[in-house]
């Protein structure tokens, strides 16, 4: 809209109360702007409340486009939420941040000495300098791991760091991440939503890039899987699956970086070495990224009781045939108590303090630190976020020298002597706060104000044969209020880009190869058993769910003109669904939503394979779905409803069928969707062609196979079970005909791996072929109701062939 329409600019920062004794990244301790925000800040107090909610919406609408969720933790299936976007940036210069990544640096390097000592010799703890109940009583330090080493030397390849301001201007670290850290590819989608609601030429061309950092962790990870003694070895990204929060992050990041994406049901382990299951057969696994927690990633010598791991994964390990991404055990170095330490095996390892000092901690339980924690109680903050509950209330006024109130240090000291082993004190800092645009309940985008909430950037840093690689960037959390306990997703904060700024402009990058080598296109890449599984379900499901969309409308439209439920066809059709498990008591029935809620289900499993329209066109049809069981009447509202429907699952099927690319997986969903579409033509014959039919029981099959123009157009005729036969089973042309869709099994078939054995059809083809030859001569009058049943029968052999031959 042209400013001259746009409602009077505010000025946006009139109510921007910086909040005591807390630092502000957008004002410095004197109340001056950073300079690093100044044009940044010009730019964007000329935009008019207009203009900035309509940038904030395009930012919101490329989020909800691309599908971008965060699972909320939850009983119910499929909690999930909008990303929670916080549209204002943190705006850091480059050399503060080269500043902050070269202590992250030092500190990464300490870490990695002390993962290497706790799994090796333990002189850390044999020297005094890490209590041994710490280490051995935590649930991330794994013994089997002892003695490990792993292939290529390190524990450590991808970290990352909590980092917050401390109200005195510097930095902190207030927790290191090295378990299965997260954010790196929400990181990658924040600035694709930034970049479209700030699409100026600044501040873009002065904001580093992040694709450098995930150019140099993609060959990280080819490094490690094509090691000596790997050939062929393959890179991949084991997660947990699509019930774990940050799945989406795991599906998005796997596509950018062309990386495998595995549960662990997908591995084996075979003479010590990892494999994928394929329908090819097991593929060499060389290196894995895990995102799974390590204590669940082998049932057989971590944790018994997972059913996300794979059994003997620990052993490949072992015999150096599989490097991780990070080393099994490596969480341990996770421990809020570790902090309290690092300082001193910092000085002790190295000889040098901590560049970038982590929050003040203090370890309360152990051998010698006992006496040492309670002559010095009065300095601890007891946090429920921390310890286990207390049986009593704990309160403190300040996290140095404040003393606890109503006379509760006498029971803390009580409960300390009993409970010393598991108590950790950290300082209470108070974080600097960053701009965010702020609306109440109620307000629109541009009804918003800026305010300061409380913040913190979790950095991201790969190891390279040069050293450690900081993406120049990151995410930042955002808090909700000035309570910085309030950052976390999960309890309604939001996140939010990080710009690193540079004076001059910065080179662009991207993950495209360097150098002059001639193209050469890229194979398909294997394609995992349970993806192959997931997509064949994905097309029939699909296919299952037009079906009784179409049976469904046929019903409602008869019972619309009819008024009569008793109609011995609207009889025969509720039995016919009944079949089914479809119930049409209800007008949109639970069964069909059971049918859209199955299809999503497979297409969350392959989200790394599956496009981005293809999963928004199923999520709507779902929606709509549910929405219309809530508000539709039987008769002509309900068959309304179901035209709805019908062209709203047509539309995903012809986004698959038309933009999908052609590799083994769309064979996959192909053939499922041909296998369920002949079954249910075949029963849709059975039941409606029998000689008992009720009237109209012929124009419903041809109506509910979509046939109508073509029977009059190709017989000029009323229907008969000749004509009908001939059309929906026998007619090569017709793509809702049974033997269109047995040929095209038979091609799908034929394309896939295995599809001969010793110069003969295999076992899949031989069950095809024959029948097809069959429906290719057959007449009208040899589809008898027991030839459609065998036929069923033999839909049903192929459908486990599928299985037997791809699918295990």
């Amino acid at each position: 809209m042209p400013a001259a329409s746009s409602p009077r600019r505010p000025d946006l920062f009139a109510g921007y109360n910086r909040l005591p004794g807390v630092a502000d990244e957008l004002f410095d301790a004197g109340g001056q702007m950073r300079p690093v925000w100044r044009r940044f800040v010009d730019r964007f107090a000329k935009l008019s409340p207009t203009e900035i909610a309509t940038r904030f919406e395009r930012g919101n609408n490329y989020l909800r486009d691309a599908g971008v969720y965060f699972r909320q933790y939850s009983t119910e299936p499929g909690a999930e939420r909008d990303w929670p976007l916080s549209h204002i940036p943190v705006i850091l210069h480059d050399s503060e941040w080269d500043e902050i990544c070269a202590g992250l640096a030092q500190r990464a390097d300490l870490l990695e000495r002390v993962v290497a000592d706790l799994y090796g010799p333990a002189e850390l703890v044999r020297d005094g300098h890490l209590p041994a109940s710490l280490i051995a009583r935590s649930p991330q330090w794994l013994r089997p791991i002892v003695g490990v080493t792993p292939a290529d030397g390190h524990y450590l390849h991808l970290l990352a760091f909590e980092i917050g301001r401390s109200p005195d201007g510097s930095w902190l670290v207030l927790g290191d991440r090295l378990e299965a850290p997260s954010g790196a590819g929400f990181a990658l989608e924040n600035r694709m939503a930034t970049g479209r609601i700030f699409p100026e030429r600044f501040p873009r061309a002065y904001i580093h890039r992040l694709a450098g950092f995930f150019h140099d962790f993609r060959a990280q990870m080819e490094r490690l899987a094509q090691a000596e003694g790997r050939p062929g070895g393959q890179s991949a990204i084991l997660t947990p699956g699509p019930s774990n929060d940050t799945y989406y992050e795991h599906t998005y990041i796997a596509r950018y970086l062309g990386m495998l994406l595995l549960e662990g049901e997908d591995l084996l382990v075979e003479n010590g070495a990892l494999k994928v299951r394929t329908i090819e057969g097991p593929q060499p696994i060389g290196a894995l990224w895990r995102r799974i927690d390590a204590a669940f990633a082998d049932p057989l010598e971590l944790n018994a009781d997972s059913r996300i791991g794979t059994p003997g994964l620990l052993e490949a390990v072992r015999q150096g045939n599989l490097s991780m991404v990070n080393a099994l055990g490596a969480g341990v170095l996770e421990l809020r108590a570790m902090m309290a330490f690092l300082p001193r095996i910092s000085e002790v390892l190295t000889g040098k303090k901590l560049a970038l000092p982590n929050i003040a901690t203090w370890w309360c339980g152990g051998e010698t630190e006992r006496d040492y924690v309670l002559s010095k109680a009065e300095k601890m903050l007891i946090g429920p976020a921390l310890t286990p509950a207390l049986p009593f209330d704990v309160t403190a006024r300040t996290a140095m020298g404040g003393r606890f109130a109503g006379g509760a240090e006498g029971d803390l000291r009580d409960w300390i002597e009993a409970n010393a082993a598991g108590l950790v004190g950290q300082e209470a800092v108070a974080l600097s706060t960053t701009p965010a645009w702020v609306t109440e309940p109620g307000q629109t985008l541009a009804e918003g104000r800026m305010e300061p909430r409380p913040m913190t950037i979790r950095v991201f840093a790969t190891r390279t044969p040069a050293g450690w690689r900081f993406m120049k960037g990151g995410y930042a959390r955002i808090g909700h209020s000035g309570d910085a306990t309030a950052l976390a997703m999960q309890k309604g904060g939001s996140v939010a880009d990080v710009w690193i700024v540079s004076d001059r402009q910065v080179p662009k990058y991207t993950m495209v190869p360097e150098g002059n080598a001639p193209f050469r296109r890229a194979t398909p890449g294997v394609v995992p058993a349970r993806a192959a599984d997931n997509l064949f379900w994905l097309g029939r499901y699909v296919e299952r769910t037009e079906d009784a969309i179409r049976l469904i409308r046929a019903y409602h439209l008869r019972l619309a003109t009819t008024d009569n439920p008793a109609d011995p066809l609207l009889r025969r059709l509720r039995a016919f669904l009944g079949g089914y498990g479809i119930d049409l008591g209800k007008p949109v029935p639970d069964a069909l939503i059971e049918r859209i809620t199955m299809a999503q289900a497979c297409a969350a499993k392959v989200r790394d394979r599956f496009s981005v329209d293809g999963w928004a066109a199923l999520s709507d049809l779902h929606k709509t779905a549910a929405q219309t069981l809530r508000d539709v009447e039987p008769g002509d509202d309900a068959a309304k409803a179901m035209f709805v429907l019908v062209r709203k699952i047509t539309g995903f099927s012809g986004l698959v069928q038309d933009n999908m690319y052609r590799f083994q997986g769309w064979r996959f969903l192909s053939l499922g969707r041909a296998l369920e579409r002949a079954d249910a033509l075949t029963a849709l014959l059975h039941g409606l062609s029998d000689a008992d039919a009720p009237d109209g029981a012929l124009d419903l099959a041809v109506e509910v196979a979509d046939c109508v123009i073509t029977h009059r157009r190709r017989y000029a005729v009323e229907t008969s079970r000749d004509t009908v036969v001939d059309l929906l089973a026998l007619d090569a042309d017709n793509p809702r005909s049974i033997l269109f869709q047995i040929q095209a099994m038979r091609e799908q078939a034929a394309a896939l791996p295995g599809a001969m054995e010793h110069g003969r059809l295999a076992a899949l083809s031989r069950a095809i072929v024959p029948i097809e030859a069959f429906l290719s001569v057959a007449t009208p009058d040899r589809l008898t109701p027991r030839a459609l049943l065998k036929l069923r029968g033999d839909l049903s052999q192929i459908s486990n062939l599928v299985t037997s031959a791809y699918l295990r």
